[in-house]
């Protein structure tokens, strides 16, 4: 039987709650795959701290934990009240004004941080603040000021997000702000960039333009949170590394309920375009206050698993959460659980399709053969990655373990669901050995014993990306 190693990878956010060595250590030995970096919060010398006492703490650990620094963005928000939070009256009239200071709010009139507005809205227009907590709709626009009528009242503080029903607010994904972070992410060499309020292609290509002119080349994750951004969904995930589901203001543009089609549409074209997905946003949000998670979490982490996603993501719950390490293991188990069904380990994906490359052929071949056979395991030589992708892209339950020299290839597929990293170095052995080195590299690893059935995959030439280009099934044989 294989190995039983968890699929499903897990991405947490880092956060006052574990700042400290000891709470990270506990994060990593609980299965954190993936630090993330909020840069819409705290400044980035602190980023820069954190992402290398992750590191640190990685290594003694004898993990591979990768970094991702998640940018903050275009976030639309309106300013403070000068007397503290005010209470909206259905039917009140209420006006959004880019030209009132940002400290100087009243119960009648509230400052923005983006002068474009009025320009985006117009008569009819709904605006959703606070998460749609707060709903106004525009009564008419006169200059740069938005004059609305309240929908949906209550309380509302400053600094709340402002989003337009059904997209179309004109802003772009990166401000001055972010192209300041991205000087920092470059720097300190972070695996993973996540982009947020994607609307287009355009801002992916931006965006890896400006990180490439820095001597950056990690992977880039276009987070889907605009409704514009459904609009042109293929062009973006095809023109990124990957996508993130942020399901918050995505949901607030299109509606909740219409969320768990479009998360599942999103997944399932991620992975037949051969990119990597996270599903993030409110997985396990009781657990910032309470020690377990409630019935529903466990079936939206599950579910989310079951629909094939790479990564599962906790955002608040280890940031500022009060149980950050019982979260990452909580949301373990569930996905361990969530791995053992037919629907996870079976898969019909690009068995119709020509294949363009030798290497992906064989990491197609690869899988095909293992899902067929009582495989143990696949050890896979990889320079840049690629091979294990594909393999990664069908439903297995055999671990596919990354046989790399480089660190930072390492880091990349820790977020490659099935696929954990190995640091080996291919030049250590000659071409031909190197099937059979790999097979006895599974067995150090505890992945196959003796009697086994395993898969391996090399190149001709050690070190040459792109270059696999050959297939072994063998069983394991004693060695004495």
């Amino acid at each position: 039987m294989p190995m039983r190693l968890r699929r499903t990878k897990i991405v947490a956010t880092l956060g006052p709650a574990t700042a400290g060595e000891g709470p990270l250590r506990e994060l990593v030995r609980n299965g954190m795959d993936v630090a993330r970096l909020n840069f819409s919060h705290g400044d980035a010398s602190e980023h820069v701290r954190t992402a290398a006492r992750v590191r640190k703490v990685a290594a003694e650990e004898g993990r591979t934990v990768g970094v991702l620094a998640d940018l903050q963005g275009s976030k639309i928000r309106i300013g403070a009240f000068r007397s503290g939070p005010v209470d909206l009256a259905p039917g009140a009239r209420f006006v959004i004004d880019p030209e009132l200071p940002l400290h100087a709010g009243t119960d009648k009139r509230v400052g923005i941080n983006y002068p474009g507005l009025a320009a985006d809205v117009d008569k009819g227009a709904i605006l959703l603040l606070d998460d749609g907590k707060c709903i106004l709709e525009v009564a008419e626009v006169r200059g740069n000021t938005v004059h609305c009528t309240v929908v949906n009242g209550g309380v509302l503080t400053g600094g709340k997000g402002v989003n337009l029903l059904s997209g179309g607010l004109s802003v772009g994904a990166l401000t001055e702000k972010d192209r300041e972070d991205m000087k920092v992410v470059a720097g300190m060499g972070a695996d993973f960039i996540a982009l947020s309020f994607v609307r287009n292609a355009a801002d992916v290509e931006e965006c890896r333009e400006i990180m490439a002119g820095y001597g950056w080349h990690g992977s880039v994750i276009a987070k889907i949170e605009r409704a514009e951004a459904l609009e042109h969904a293929e062009t973006i995930i095809r023109l990124s590394d990957g996508i993130m589901i942020a399901r918050g203001d995505l949901g607030v543009e299109i509606s909740d309920a219409k969320l768990p089609a479009v998360q599942k549409s999103l997944i399932k074209r991620a992975r037949t375009l051969n990119r990597v997905v996270v599903t993030a946003t409110q997985m396990m949000e009781s657990m910032i206050e309470n020690p377990v998670p409630t019935r529903a979490e466990v079936f939206d982490v599950a579910n989310a698993v079951l629909d094939g996603t790479d990564a599962v993501m906790l955002s608040a719950e280890t940031a500022v959460g009060k149980h950050p390490a019982e979260a990452v293991e909580a949301m373990g188990t569930i996905c361990r659980e969530a791995e053992k069904q037919d629907v996870a380990t079976r898969s019909r994906h690009r068995i119709d399709t020509r294949f363009e490359h030798v290497d992906e052929t064989i990491a197609m071949a690869a899988m095909y053969a293992a899902n067929q056979t009582d495989t143990a395991a696949i050890g896979a030589f990889t320079e840049s990655g690629s091979t294990v992708l594909w393999m990664s892209r069908i439903s297995s339950g055999i671990p596919i373990f990354a046989l790399s020299k480089h660190e930072a290839t390492r880091r990349r597929v820790s977020l490659y669901r099935g696929v954990y990293p190995v640091d080996f170095n291919p030049d250590s052995v000659c071409a031909s050995q190197q099937h059979k080195a790999a097979a006895e590299k599974l067995v150090a690893l505890g992945a196959a014993r003796i009697g086994d059935l395993v898969i391996t995959t090399s190149g001709d030439i050690a070190g040459e990306r792109g270059g696999t280009n050959s297939l072994r099934v063998c069983r394991i044989e004693n060695s004495n």
